[in-house]
């Protein structure tokens, strides 16, 4: 028997509608790359909900049945207290040199008189710390009195960027050959600990830069003291949870009343508007499952923290009310709009929403004491707080009697930005936000008033994702397909430039940050070319205005226009010549057979002749060169690589036919059939083609063919596709087929499109099939990661990327074919 993704079968409507029942992680509240909140645990109570970099972003779910209360969302997080704060909380004054000092430097008494001073973070970022950082060698004292020696365990939180040896009043307590990217947090032994004294200590750090970015800060925490007013609060017990396209729906039993909570992020990718809309639905459906009458009461609890980079981060909050909703409201004290950029970080500006009808008791307080009140009996005590550090925004609806006919209650949770990108340095609003007298209020009173319209587009839209997968390539393929579908939209931001232009930015997640790689849309792409092509034209405007605006000036495109959410141009530090060349010449190609029109490339006829005439000159033999999968080094020769050349050559051809220009498109056509002849004899290396042609013991996945057979090329002959499918089937381990010879990594997306090479739907499984016993059983629960061990379905790097809109390649390929 097929080891397939667990899937319920439901009838709605007369027809067949599954929905996943098993994922690496859930997702319930996505919308952007700041706007993601996640389960990262199959229970939804067996841990606190994340953003989808794994920082606690908690949400709570409380009922109350007749007296007794249950949770059923999230997990009490144990948060740790401050000692002496860290710069990511409060930046501090501290001693520091660059110059290699005496050996005793770390010792209490030092003097550090003539060292500079400087305020924490260090970093040789300016826009993200406080003092410039730039050398090779930091060294760096902090002094701190302590009034007393806190009696609980004690952590030193330290966040370095490279290598760091950390001494407390003169002892080494710390030392790592690494760098992070969040603080770290270390109990200190009772030894360590007793190094602590009333009064004067001093915390000294060396830091070394090894390579790339540079960061230094430090600080010391410590464990809460236990509550004094704990209740008991019992585990609602899970049934049962589902996922379709847009929605992620949780069943639970209560005592005497069963729940159903459904997440709905509106992600209509055929209907932007609703889909720009920054605002999810969370409903609550109750009945009674003994056929008695149960007083039921429901509390929801959202912590600060959606609005926060770090939960130390302090917050300002208020509750007030507009038109038919009661809004809680919070954000950052400070409001940095757009000044943290990076990949393993949060939102600090804007302010989150909780909103909901106004007859709930919504108020602002610590997390311990909202959910103490609620289980007491002094359900509505009032306790509100405007300031503070990772507050709970309340939210408790009123006392209800369930009996055998359910009742809905629904709550929204809202974003708004302020700004949501830079491009080319000038802030832009989300796409949302662009008609005038556009206010967040607004967009949450016509979400609440929609509210039934959109779940009926959503029901629609789940459906028509789940059939035309099915249709492509079976139900097995399909529920990868749904799985993946939130989690690519939702690694995007939706704007507009300043030319008008559809701006439809990428994050590369968990990669490096760059915003709209060329190399991440492209595996991207399917999705968008399938259901809406514009949203394709957003995602290559920006590099098309890059080139066209004289900004950047090669002869081929650039790999990013920055760092999200800045983007001012390309961050990386190294050109992906044919690579970009061959994505935006495939990707524009692709747009314009699924629009049935060549009127996207007409505007940008110019710089795609001269791209496809690098592609001519640089694309059959590339030089030594990076590729999208540049984790795996440089590679010269890689057939792979000239294969995107050469469908970019053929897919320029195909272009100029349709623009009626014949000539252009015969000398295109003919020199990209000749490119493709040379291939195959450049890279035979008998029953497969190598992965360079200098190495015939080598293979890899020749992924890019597919764009031969969607965009029908018709450059290669079938026995290629064979060919190489026959030989990677002989091939595939537990959880995949590897990327290539050189390791047994790798990426899910590739194998999908390698997959739809073949001839039969039978050797098409062959691929699926372990694909989903990895999104099933791999060990490494986080969102969706395309880049996993074939061995042990252990997650190698990347998670929560835009790149599983590849899963829909077989779609594509069957909309294309109409």
């Amino acid at each position: 028997m097929k080891n397939v993704l667990p899937i319920l079968f439901l009838f709605v409507c007369g027809e067949l509608f599954a929905q996943v029942t098993k994922a690496p992680a859930y997702p319930l509240i996505t919308h952007n790359p700041y706007l993601s909140v996640w389960s990262f645990t199959d229970e939804l109570t067996a841990s606190s909900t994340k953003h989808w970099t794994g920082a606690n972003q908690s949400l709570i779910g409380l009922i109350k049945v007749d007296g007794k209360t249950y949770r059923f969302l999230g997990k009490e997080e144990a948060q740790l207290e401050t000692l002496v704060a860290a710069g990511d909380e409060k930046p501090y004054s501290c001693a520091y040199t660059e110059k290699e000092p005496p050996g005793d430097w770390m010792n209490e008494n030092f003097d550090d008189g003539k060292w500079q001073k400087g305020t924490t973070p260090f970093s040789n970022d300016k826009d993200m710390g406080k003092t410039l950082w730039v050398t090779h060698d930091l060294w760096m004292r902090r002094t701190f009195t302590l009034a007393e020696i806190p009696d609980r365990k004690i952590y030193l939180k330290v966040q370095n960027d490279d290598d760091v040896d950390v001494y407390l009043n003169g002892e080494k307590v710390y030392s790592c050959n690494c760098w992070t990217a969040k603080p770290q947090y270390f109990i200190l032994t009772d030894a360590v600990k007793s190094k602590l004294k009333k009064g004067k200590n001093v915390l000294a750090l060396h830091c070394v830069n090894t390579t790339g970015g540079a960061w230094l800060d430090a600080g010391l925490s410590m464990e809460p003291k236990p509550s004094e007013n704990a209740v008991t609060i019992g585990t609602a017990q899970q049934q049962s949870v589902n996922m379709n396209a847009t929605q992620t729906i949780y069943q639970f039993a209560c005592g005497g009343i069963n729940l159903a909570v459904t997440f709905t992020s509106p992600l209509l990718i055929n209907d932007i508007d609703i889909m720009a809309r920054p605002v999810s639905y969370i409903s609550f459906k109750l009945q009674s499952n003994d056929g008695a009458e149960h007083n039921a009461q429901l509390y929801f609890g959202a912590s600060t923290n959606l609005a926060t980079n770090v939960g130390l981060q302090e917050v300002a909050a208020t509750q007030y009310k507009s038109g038919d909703l009661s809004i809680l409201k919070a954000g950052t004290v400070e409001q940095a709009v757009l000044k943290r950029k990076g990949d393993d970080v949060r939102i600090d500006w804007g302010y989150v929403y909780v909103a909901a009808d106004k007859n709930v008791i919504q108020t602002v307080s610590a997390p311990e004491l909202a959910f103490e009140k609620f289980a007491s009996k002094d359900v509505a005590a009032k306790v509100n707080l405007t300031t503070g550090k990772r507050l709970m925004l309340n939210t408790i609806f009123p006392v209800e009697k369930i009996g055998a006919s359910s009742k809905e209650q629904m709550l929204m949770i809202g974003y708004d930005d302020i700004d949501a990108v830079q491009y080319f340095h000038e802030n832009l609003k989300a796409w949302w936000k662009l008609p005038a007298g556009t206010t967040i209020e607004k967009v949450l009173q016509s979400a609440y008033k929609d509210y039934n319209s959109v779940l009926s587009k959503c029901d629609v839209l789940n459906k028509l994702i789940y059939s035309d997968a099915v249709n492509a390539g079976g139900e097995t393929y399909a529920k990868l397909c749904i799985a993946a579908y939130r989690q690519s939209i939702a690694a995007h931001s939706l704007t507009k430039s300043p030319r008008g232009e559809l701006l439809f930015l990428s994050k590369e997640n968990f990669s490096n940050g760059s915003i709209n790689t060329v190399d991440v849309t492209y595996p991207s792409a399917p999705l968008y070319i399938a259901y809406n092509p514009h949203l394709m034209e957003g995602m290559l405007n920006g590099i098309f205005y890059f080139s066209e605006s004289g900004k950047w000036a090669k002869p081929f495109p650039a790999h990013d226009l920055g760092t999200f959410p800045l983007a001012n141009g390309q961050t990386y530090p190294e050109d992906m010549p044919v690579e970009e060349c061959g994505n935006m010449m495939i990707l524009t190609s692709a747009i314009c057979k699924a629009e049935g029109s060549s009127e996207f490339a007409k505007k940008h006829w110019q710089t795609l002749s001269q791209w496809v005439d690098f592609l001519v000159k640089e694309g059959l033999d590339p030089a030594n060169q990076l590729c999208t999968d540049d984790f795996a080094g440089h590679l010269a020769r890689n057939a792979n690589l000239a294969i995107k050349a050469i469908c970019g050559v053929g897919g320029y051809a195909m272009m100029a036919e349709m623009n009626g220009d014949k000539a252009t498109a015969e000398k295109y056509s003919a020199i990209a059939k000749d490119m493709a002849t040379k291939w195959q004899q450049l890279a035979d290396a008998g029953d497969h083609y190598a992965l360079t042609y200098n190495d015939k013991n080598t293979w890899s996945q020749k992924y890019n063919l597919v764009w031969d057979k969607l965009l029908g090329l018709h450059l290669f002959p079938a026995e290629v596709y064979n060919k190489e499918i026959a030989y990677y089937l002989a091939r595939q381990n537990k959880f995949g087929l590897p990327l290539d010879s050189r390791k047994t990594y790798t990426k899910s997306d590739w194998i999908i499109w390698s997959s739809t090479l073949a001839s039969s739907h039978d050797d098409f499984e062959k691929f699926i099939d372990p694909i989903y016993k990895y999104a099933t059983e791999t060990p490494t629960r986080v969102p969706l990661c395309d880049w996993h061990e074939t061995t042990d379905g252990r997650q190698v790097g990347f998670q929560a990327r835009s790149v599983v809109g590849g899963y829909f390649i077989k779609v594509l390929e069957a909309k294309m074919k109409k």
